[in-house]
């Protein structure tokens, strides 16, 4: 079992931190309404979408300016306050769990829609914007934002930026970095800097693509430029039924095989299913052992052809029935099932671990059922939902935190698919960032020389490490306690980890 390495065992030590003399001066800079010090009032930050940590920050800012945020981030500064920035809390890798000796501070007041241009297909944001709300803004000129994470109805634009958040549709229309041109933010000594540009492209070096999916360690975003586009004519959606995972793994390979790019080609396994059905009533089939959602969007002619593509590539690879969506109420509800995946299975189960991993898509299969085999070995059930058309998965471990050891035997049962997700050939993190969650699995990840290149950027922009510290990027030292702790799985090694 993959050992885990406790918080008190983190490697940055604030606690001296004068929390009188932080209230004092952000009291200043501060409306009464923007600060929160009170321990009710505290608590509702404690986490993020991943309840199993938790930490009460000792203060709350609420800026509602640029301005306020400059000023909050230089006395932060001055102090050594350590800081870190949240949007609506729907993160699910620890990303936003305070530190419990500095500020958390909030972009969720900062939700205006600064500017939206329909001729240039651009909406400049705040921080705070729902990623829902910008589509709302911009249909009636026949466009919308693209990248539609299962949360968009509460997800911030600044969470999005800081997590490269992807959706049902990234497939075809990409993550957040292929849709956003600009970024505004402040660093942690209060200096403003963008990168980016309105034009198509921007002068020296790429850095708004080092900005996307930060997490909040190199700049706290306070405005955003984002991409538009024309919403299709027409889309349908196929429900493809599967007696095996492991062909609805391989049909998803054949599909992109065939030259086919769906707007959207998303797997739910049997358990998966049999949570939503109920919750959503959606219309799946529960007889089935997986199906996918294949959507095609554009002009009718574009999407019969297309569709006819696909039914032909999945009857090929063994759908044992297929359904194409008959109008747009019904194409609601099969993405209504799956975007309802996450609380559906909150239903079902006192608490669930959401893991996020991406492999090549000719190992979904191989994956799934190695999957299979974890359910035996940790006792604990595996509730399968992902991205399939670009490898993301999100495999949900079903565990009660109020059972002693389940909590721990759920993390090695999570660290032991994100092992498996890089001897694959992937990665171990797709849309939902490594934050606090993932951390030792990118000692398996990552070499020393890579993981030190990643400490000298950090340094790059915040050289005491006060934004969202002992996140993302694991030190050395911890790399190397991870690896005298860890019990190996299969050939993984880490003999690298034991020089540190």
């Amino acid at each position: 079992m993959p050992a885990r390495i406790h918080s008190h065992e983190r490697d940055q030590d604030f606690s001296s931190v004068d929390r009188a003399a932080l209230i004092a001066s952000l009291r200043d800079l501060l409306p009464p309404t923007a600060l929160l010090c009170e321990q009710e009032d505290l608590k509702p930050y404690e986490c993020d979408g991943l309840s199993a940590y938790r930490r009460v920050p000792l203060v709350v800012a609420l800026p509602e300016t640029e301005e306020q945020v400059v000023a909050t981030l230089k006395a932060c500064h001055a102090q050594g306050v350590p800081v870190v920035a949240r949007g609506a809390g729907t993160g699910l890798s620890g990303g936003a769990l305070p530190n419990p000796h500095g500020v958390v501070l909030s972009l969720a007041k900062m939700k205006r829609i600064l500017k939206l241009d329909p001729y240039a297909r651009t909406a400049v944001v705040q921080p705070g914007v729902r990623n829902l709300a910008i589509s709302e803004a911009a249909a009636p000129h026949g466009l919308y934002y693209a990248p539609d994470p299962s949360s968009q109805i509460a997800c911030t634009i600044g969470g999005n930026i800081a997590e490269n958040s992807g959706g049902v549709h990234c497939l075809k229309y990409g993550l957040t970095v292929h849709n956003v041109l600009r970024v505004r933010g402040v660093t942690i000594a209060g200096e403003i800097v963008e990168f980016g540009n309105h034009a198509l492209d921007a002068p020296g070096y790429d850095l708004l693509a080092l900005m996307i999916g930060s997490e909040g360690l190199l700049t706290v975003v306070t405005e955003v430029t984002v991409k538009l586009v024309p919403k299709p004519e027409v889309a349908r959606v196929i429900m493809a039924s599967f007696d095996a995972v492991t062909k609805a793994g391989a049909a998803v390979a054949d599909i992109i095989a065939a030259g086919i790019i769906p707007a959207g080609l998303e797997m739910m396994d049997k358990q998966a299913t049999a949570a939503v059905e109920p919750f959503v009533k959606a219309g799946y089939d529960l007889n089935a052992e997986a199906i996918l959602l294949a959507e095609s969007d554009g002009t009718p002619e574009e999407v019969e052809e297309e569709v006819a593509a696909m039914r032909a590539v999945l009857e090929k690879s063994g759908a044992s029935e297929i359904r194409v969506s008959t109008g747009e109420a019904e194409r609601l509800r099969f993405w209504a099932g799956r975007k309802a995946a996450f609380p559906a299975v909150g239903s079902i189960s006192p608490d669930y671990y959401c893991m996020d991993g991406t492999i090549p898509r000719k190992r979904l299969a191989e994956m799934l059922v190695a999957i299979a085999d974890m359910e035996k070995k940790y006792g604990q059930r595996c509730v399968n939902v992902f991205h399939a058309g670009d490898g993301n998965l999100h495999p949900l471990i079903l565990y009660d935190a109020n059972v002693p050891g389940e909590l721990e035997r759920t993390e090695a049962f999570g660290a032991e698919i994100l092992e498996l997700t890089v001897k694959l050939g992937g990665t171990i993190t797709g849309e939902h960032g490594v934050g606090y969650e993932k951390i030792n699995s990118m000692c398996v990840q990552f070499q020393r020389d890579e993981l030190a290149a990643f400490h000298r950027v950090k340094a790059a922009f915040d050289p005491q490490g006060l934004l969202n510290p002992d996140k993302a990027i694991p030190t050395l030292h911890r790399c190397a306690e991870f690896g005298r702790m860890h019990v190996h799985h299969g050939e993984l090694k880490f003999p690298e980890l034991e020089r540190f």
